[in-house]
């Protein structure tokens, strides 16, 4: 087995294990000897161990256990510079083209209160704002045959999310996080919330939406046991906001605290 394969492997027991702490059932996986990725995508590669930010240069953003929202990224990265940061959208849709960050921040916004729900069994409840699919739509003018959008990212994550899924309430596009603008540790310049689907597929750090009429698998759900749908399942939940402690969930958007 080479190294690739070796740490493919590791990547799976590991989420093996997650999902039978949080669903407490047991799940069997084979990694594949070899996986080929969708057309266009880029080969996932070892996520590396949290990095500490350098003296100089551009913080570096990584894993973190903060207390009250843990920090989750699919690699260590440079903070994306907002100045110079723009959001692509190409694809299928009549209006392609990029905006920057001051443009975004002028789109209509809505505000909400809302709890992401991590696959590793947490989650935390925050404060989000920024505009809706509709929109976004306004703008771009998707395709009548558009029925997917592609996120791609600044740590190389990817995720795709049908429109029929970004048009559902509570779905937003979000560039604030507790009245504040949204923290680089926690996706900025742009990041997704989709409550009743696991954190997974609400990409962070967004920098391109491509308009597609296919679906197919994010990055865990390629190289993992996760299912491309990401909808939060029965099972139990450990809010870190509330200080932990494990409580019964009975699947889809958490409402009950």
């Amino acid at each position: 087995m080479n190294r690739r394969h070796f740490i493919r492997a590791t990547l799976l027991a590991g989420a093996a294990s997650l999902l039978r702490a949080c669903l407490g059932v047991r799940v069997e996986i084979t990694p594949p000897a070899t996986v080929t990725p969708p057309a266009g995508t880029p080969a996932p590669s070892p996520t590396p161990a949290p990095t500490t930010a350098p003296t100089t240069g551009p913080k570096l953003l990584g894993n973190e256990n903060r207390p009250g929202f843990f920090i989750r990224y699919y690699r260590a990265f440079p903070a994306p510079d907002r100045t110079a940061w723009r959001l692509r959208v190409e694809g299928m849709v009549e209006n392609p083209g990029e905006f920057d960050y001051q443009t975004v921040l002028g789109w209509p916004r809505v505000a909400q209160v809302s709890r992401m729900k991590c696959v590793e069994c947490w989650s935390a409840k925050a404060k989000w704002e920024g505009f809706t699919y509709d929109t976004l739509a306004a703008i771009v003018k998707p395709l009548p045959t558009a029925t997917h959008v592609r996120f791609d990212c600044a740590d190389e994550y990817w995720e795709v999310v049908s429109i029929e899924e970004l048009r559902a309430p509570r779905v937003l596009f979000v560039l604030k996080m507790n009245d504040e603008l949204l923290p680089d540790e926690y996706g900025a310049p742009l990041r997704m919330i989709l409550p009743s689907k696991y954190g997974y597929k609400g990409a962070k750090a967004v920098h391109t939406l491509t308009f597609q009429d296919k679906d197919g698998p994010g990055y865990w759900s390629f190289v993992g046991p996760y299912t491309i749908s990401g909808d939060i399942e029965p099972g139990m939940d450990h809010p870190l906001d509330l200080g932990g402690g494990a409580r019964p969930i009975s699947g889809g958007e958490i409402t009950e605290y």
